[in-house]
């Protein structure tokens, strides 16, 4: 607004006036009244309409008054003018624009918290509200290292195992729609699998893993803010990553080695760095045939050593403040080890429209039927239901 713009201007405008206001009050009482009365009237006057009333009703509605109320400042700064503006354009010079409030981080997490309804100040928004936006407002100071999921904790396949009924089980039994990928180290991730590729998958052919498609996994720095691992999920290469030690400094030994510099040096160094790495000629090569194309959003494949995987639901965990339970989650948290509700698995809702059942060491919810049903022992013959 033009007006709010002119800050100086109009805060020398409604100072003269309020002053100009102050001082004729007593004057024009004292023409009517005997000096006594002037003085009383004037004190509860200026007292009553000019401080109590006006801070009372504007520290609530003072937006939508001061909107309601524009044309006459408008008016007021034009008949003020020829004081106002002089005296504005020199407090512009000596003290600057101000061109907003802006509160720190803190002070604007606070100010959303005492507008939630919790607060009972008459605020309207939501416990649930309060508790995103503040989220969103923590998540910019959050790392990769916050909410991944450590590698020790994390099921993976070995590139070399046989997709046999045992290997098909435990994918089954842990419900996770992309596996993680490695060759001789948990720690040496190679990529991803699609769960969802295994579905032309015969348990009898045991075929081995790196015989099914496995896409590139991408590699973030453990140091990563969430939010740029946020707007790298987004681009839809990859829903998962994993979390890397922070890149070394390459670019030195690089340099030394353009310039010849204690080549031999140079050249354990980056021994020593591919061996901590645990990557070798043969995985690249092997790499090279195996994976599919997904552009190079993340850093290179190669770059630190394995900590952990993060994957979107983790960013959104955050970004909610809360945990999100599917049907197939062990854990609520996974590094506190708090489990969901045991009694939720274990139990069978009579009454309800479903059951759950122990098939093996797997469980699956059932539709409830009238009729008696009866489960397989093994998942040998694709675990189903005679009914």
């Amino acid at each position: 607004m033009p007006v709010v713009q002119k800050q100086h201007e109009l805060l020398v405008t409604l100072l003269l006036c309020n002053a100009a206001a102050m001082e004729a009050l007593p004057i024009f009482l004292d023409d009517m009244f005997n000096e006594v009365v002037a003085v009383l009237l004037s004190v509860t006057f200026v007292l009553a309409f000019g401080e109590v009333i006006p801070q009372a009703v504007c520290s609530r509605h003072g937006l939508a008054i001061g909107a309601d109320m524009i044309w006459l400042v408008k008016i007021l700064m034009v008949i003020c003018w020829p004081i106002s503006y002089p005296v504005g354009k020199i407090l512009d010079h000596l003290l600057g624009h101000n061109d907003s409030a802006l509160f720190r981080r803190a002070q604007l997490k606070a100010l959303v918290s005492i507008h939630g309804r919790e607060a009972g100040k008459g605020g309207e928004l939501t416990h649930d509200e309060t508790t995103i936006i503040r989220g969103a407002l923590d998540l910019t100071e959050k790392t990769a290292m916050d909410s991944m999921t450590p590698i020790e904790s994390t099921f993976s396949l070995d590139v070399h195992s046989k997709l046999d009924w045992e290997v098909l089980g435990k994918i089954m039994a842990r419900g996770h729609s992309r596996v993680p990928v490695y060759e001789g180290s948990p720690r040496n991730l190679i990529g991803v699998l699609l769960v969802k590729s295994l579905l032309t998958v015969r348990a009898e052919a045991e075929i081995p893993v790196s015989a099914v498609s496995i896409r590139r996994i991408p590699r973030v720095p453990s140091d990563m803010p969430l939010y740029d691992i946020l707007n790298e999920f987004q681009k839809g290469g990859s829903h998962m990553a994993a979390v890397t030690k922070p890149k070394t400094k390459k670019k030195n030994a690089h340099a030394n080695d353009l310039n010849g510099d204690d080549k031999p040096e140079t050249t354990d160094t980056n021994a020593e760095a591919d061996l901590e790495r645990g990557v070798s000629d043969q995985l690249h090569e092997y790499e090279s045939k195996l994976f599919e194309e997904n552009g190079d959003d993340f850093d290179d494949l190669s770059d630190g050593e394995v900590l952990g995987i993060i994957t979107m639901e983790d960013v959104m965990e955050e970004l909610l403040q809360e945990e999100i339970v599917d049907e197939t989650d062990e854990y609520i948290d996974v590094h506190k080890k708090v489990r969901v509700a045991a009694a939720a698995a274990h139990h069978v809702t009579r009454g309800g429209s479903m059951l759950v059942r122990k098939v093996g060491s797997l469980r699956y919810p059932v539709k409830h039927h009238h009729r008696p049903i009866t489960f397989l022992p093994s998942p040998k013959h694709h675990m189903k239901a005679l009914i």
